[in-house]
Order: structure tokens, then sequence, then C-alpha cells
């Protein structure tokens, strides 16, 4: 135990230096399953109780705002403000590859029987035909809650800037957006079918084709059969244009794509982005890779620009940074996509229904987002408050992704990031 820091029990005669010894009362200890908490309002120290073990802490001594003269109320203000500013503006990946639900489970149209007409005959009867009820399925979204406390005291805020307070409320914004992006990256990359438990009983949370035993519905002339996957291995140590192209036709086989009024997006570690900006024509690829619009030229010539003059796409889409074009895919550079790996996914737009990933959350408006929800004094919000976020997430649109794990042989590896 280090010089200075002592643990002490209900009841124990505390030493303290100048004001001589305090007592603890037991009252004021408040036990938790991780920490024993000492509950300042027995002390005096928390704003509506005056005086305290020795009387040298009146009412008039609580802090009411930081030490360069912030209010801590208009603090807790801001921070409101702030946090329903951050839950308006979603991060710009999650509105690019996922869509709100609040419903716990959605049953997923598959289809129904088809008729046809036969060549009429003099003496014969039509066939007749009946409705045909359509077949569904359901499935689930997980959902759980998730917590941090920041806690401040009274002597940490009577000492605190208004920039540490700030940079706390920053923290816990930053962790949630990791958690939330961290939950939606395992619903993509994880192949195993999980389980959520609503009103007692269990629904299916299902990944993206997996190989299980869902056939998947009939696209136009393509029947499918199970088991049939979209977590892929390349069968090549690097990545090549006929990679891009299975998954692309993974995709077009159950409607997914720029005909059908979705765009087409490749998620990809700068490890395999670097071979994709040297595919071209020239060299067997089916199209030339095209950078963005403001973007280094890469391999391309002056003249190459020139004649392809309007023909780079766009900068950003849907606020993501776009690498640039290789035939139907518009290619995202992000490092949080594991080296090895690439996303193919068709995105409808923002927060679009077609999206891949739906994220769940509490059917009540005001349970949705980061909260933060307030202590037990009205007056003083911001001591004993905390963040609360309850979400989960689920796949509705099965074949709108593939993933593909680049290596020469063997089967799909879950990245250990997102196991």
């Amino acid at each position: 135990m280090r010089e200075g820091r002592v643990r002490h029990r209900a009841g124990e005669t505390v030493p303290r230096d100048r004001f001589g010894p305090i007592v603890v009362p037991t009252s004021a200890v408040r036990r938790s399953t991780r920490h024993e908490l000492v509950d300042l309002r027995k002390f005096g120290f928390i704003p509506g109780v005056s005086g305290g073990a020795r009387g040298f802490n009146q009412q008039g001594d609580v802090v009411t705002q930081t030490a360069d003269g912030r209010d801590l109320n208009q603090i807790w203000g801001d921070f409101q403000a702030a946090l329903a500013m951050y839950n308006a503006d979603r991060d710009r990946l999650f509105g690019a590859i996922t869509f709100g639900v609040t419903q716990p489970i959605e049953d997923v149209f598959q289809g129904g029987d088809t008729v046809d007409f036969e060549e009429a005959s003099e003496f014969g009867v039509p066939v007749g035909i009946r409705a045909a009820l359509p077949t569904y399925f359901s499935l689930g979204y997980l959902f759980k809650w998730y917590d941090l406390a920041v806690r401040y005291t009274m002597m940490f805020l009577a000492e605190a800037t208004t920039q540490q307070v700030d940079s706390l409320n920053n923290s816990a914004v930053e962790a949630d957006n990791r958690l939330m992006f961290d939950k939606v990256m395992k619903q993509i990359f994880n192949n195993v079918t999980r389980v959520a438990t609503i009103q007692g009983n269990n629904f299916n949370v299902y990944p993206i084709y997996n190989g299980d035993t869902v056939v998947p519905p009939r696209y136009k002339t393509t029947v499918h059969t199970a088991p049939h996957t979209h977590f892929l291995v390349s069968g090549g140590a690097t990545v090549d244009p006929g990679d891009l192209a299975d998954i692309e036709n993974h995709l077009k086989h159950h409607g997914y794509g720029w005909r059908e009024g979705t765009t087409l997006v490749l998620l990809a570690n700068s490890a395999q982005v670097n071979t994709i900006r040297t595919f071209r024509v020239a060299t067997g690829a089916a199209y030339d890779f095209i950078a963005a619009q403001g973007a280094p030229p890469w391999a391309l010539t002056e003249a190459d620009l020139l004649a392809n003059a309007g023909a780079a796409p766009p900068s950003q889409f849907r606020g993501l940074p776009v690498e640039g074009r290789y035939g139907p895919w518009m290619v995202i550079e992000d490092d949080l996509i594991p080296a090895g790996y690439l996303v193919g996914l068709a995105s409808g737009g923002d927060n679009d229904a077609r999206n891949l990933v739906g994220v769940r959350e509490h059917a009540q408006s005001g349970l949705r987002g980061l909260r933060l929800v307030k202590g037990p004094d009205n007056d003083y919000p911001l001591i004993d408050s905390y963040y609360l976020r309850g979400f989960g997430t689920g796949i509705r649109q099965r074949g709108a992704g593939v993933v593909m794990q680049i290596k020469a042989s063997g089967t799909y590896d879950v990245p250990s990031a997102y196991a």
C-alpha cells in the first residue's frame, strides 16, 4: 500500500492532521458490488446539508463553480446540449451501414408460391389458383444497457478548470462511440448466430449468411440452396481484381447493386487499398481504379486525368472519405478494418432500411441515444451523474454484406479484434 493512502472501515477513527481525529459513521458507508463508497452527505460535503463531522463545512462553503468561475449547473446544461447534438449527428460510418430499429423482433419476408398461365384449350378448364400465404422467418436483435460514471467530488470541482471537466465529458462520448463501433463491427465480422431472450422466448440474432440451414429467397432466375455463406476466403495471399468480382456477384444474386438503387461500398485496410489502387485493365483487371476527387493521382498520368475529366468519384460518400472507385465499388480506406479482410456491402443511404446492420434502441424515445443521468440532488445534478446507453445489433438483410478473408486456403477466421 502506498504511503499516505489508508483504507478505513466503518466506525474506525481516522487520524487527520490539523483537525484531529474524524470518525466515519457506519451510515456513511454504501456498499456496491465493486467498491465501498463513502456517502459524503453524511459529512455535510454535499449541497443541502449544513455542518459536518467537525462543524467546519457549512452550506455556504458548498462548491457551485469550477476553479475558473464556471457555474456547475451551466456545465450540466452544456453537457446535455452537447449530447443532443452527438446523438443527432451519428458517426459517419454508422449512417452508411446501419439503420435504426426499435422493435425487438422482426418477421422477414421470404417469398411465396408463384403461379403460371397455361395454354388455353377449346375443351379444357383453366387451372384454378388460390391465394398463397407468404413465408416469413422471425429474427431478433440484441439489447443491453451500458453505463459509465465520472466520479466528480466537491474537492475535485473546487480545483478543476472548465477544460478539465469538459475533457471528462469528451472522454465519455469517445468511449460511447468506440463501444457502438465495436459492436457493429462484431456483428459484421462474426459468423456465429447468437440468441436473444425476449419476453421469455429465444430468437436467433443472425449474422450475414453463414452457411446455416436458412435458404435465401429466390432473386429473378437465381434459386439459392442451403448452406449458403457470405464469409469467403480469397484463395490467394494478395487481393486481386477477381476477389472484388466475387464479392460483387454475391451481392448481385440477392438483388443488391447500383441498378437496384443501392451503392456498393468496399471497406478495406490500407494494406489492401494500396494494392487495389494498382488495378488496371492493361494488367488484366476488369476496370481501372480511378482516384477520388482531390486525392493524389497515384498511378494515373496527367493525360489519364484529362481524358477522364468528371469521371472521378466524389471525395466523400455519406461523409465517408473515398479513396476512389473500382468499377461499381466505392472504395473506403479505414484501418479499423483488420488487415487481410475486405467488407463489401450495399448502402441505401443514411439510416436506410436496406443497410446491413440494424441498431436496436429502446422503444421509448426518451431512452434512446447516449444519456447523462443526473445525480440525486436536483440542484447539483452533475454530482453522482453517470452516462447510460442502451442498444444492440442484428442483421435483417443477410444478403446485403460479404466479408472476405485474404488468404491462400482454409476456412474463414473471425478477426481477433471483433471475435
